[in-house]
């Protein structure tokens, strides 16, 4: 069991923390608005600070999962920063999707202070996150990355080392790349099954068994079918994480075609007011 900080009680960051406490660890938390943090030690245990400063006082490990790269190199740098209450030989996990650019960047500022540090954006959304079943994409060193691993799989199901600082982002890219295609591929066949009067939940139910298969029909489907979009990852969200992906690809030549365009599909559903539902709702587009 570790002295842990996590900083960042939203939907995926407070039920991992959560989960750090059912395993034992003691957590000290910190979030932006306090009453959030209050209302998480009620639930939880444990201690909140007012400053991720504060928060890091002591700790072996830090956790974080905030908004962007803005939002993590406030809650790491300057004088409240976390980096600036950590000791030598402990250890920052960021889960938070940024860009691998600021994950490089503080791991070079976490170096120069004697600190460990690993990008670790995760994948699973909400439902991940409650059950502490996520997937984590992980960047750094070998044998820093060892030390955080345990307490990383109180609420993750798998977790992995992808290379040095940087590569668990331009994974989390990888993973979102393949959500966009797989959405907007789903939405059209569900659009066309609707627009040939099949029965669209005997279609899903049939299809899901072959290679047309995935997560996305498994746990979306039926809900896109039935539009309903009140839950999982916000589109909002889905549209920072593509266009720092999209900002990836044009540093390092790669084509993205189809998600370029997802991108502006996911455009037209903030046009829609859809900014809170679920990425699902790509196919509200076609239905509207």
């Amino acid at each position: 069991m570790a002295k842990v900080a996590f900083l960042g009680l939203g939907v995926m960051g407070g039920p991992m923390a959560g989960h750090l406490a059912k395993k034992g660890h003691a957590v000290t938390v910190y979030n932006r608005t306090t009453a959030k943090a209050e209302a998480w030690v009620t639930a939880h245990g444990g201690a909140f600070a007012a400053t991720p400063r504060e928060a890091a006082v002591g700790q072996e490990i830090v956790f974080a999962c905030v908004g962007n790269d803005d939002d993590l190199r406030g809650v790491t740098l300057g004088e409240d920063g976390a980096f600036a209450g950590m000791e030598p030989g402990a250890i920052f996990v960021d889960h938070t999707t940024a860009s691998a650019e600021a994950a490089r960047e503080l791991a070079r500022s976490a170096t120069g202070r004697g600190l460990g540090f690993i990008d670790a954006p995760v994948s699973g959304g909400q439902a991940g996150a409650e059950n502490a079943a996520l997937t984590v994409m992980c960047g750094g060193d070998e044998a820093t990355y060892a030390k955080v691993e345990p307490a990383i799989l109180s609420f993750a199901k798998a977790s992995r080392l992808m290379g040095p600082a940087g590569s668990g982002q331009l994974t989390k890219m990888v993973n979102q790349i393949c959500i966009a295609g797989i959405v907007q591929g789903l939405s059209e066949a569900i659009h066309f099954a609707k627009r040939a009067e099949l029965d669209v939940d005997a279609v899903l139910d049939v299809i899901s068994k072959g290679a047309a298969g995935s997560w996305q029909m498994e746990n979306r489907g039926r809900t896109m079918n039935a539009e309903k979009f009140d839950f999982g990852f916000a589109v909002d969200w889905m549209r920072k994480d593509l266009g720092i992906l999209l900002a990836e690809a044009r540093h390092n030549g790669a084509q993205l075609p189809v998600t370029a365009l997802v991108d502006q599909f996911y455009a037209d559903v903030q046009a829609m007011g859809g900014n809170r539902w679920d990425t699902s709702s790509l196919i509200a587009r076609l239905e509207k």
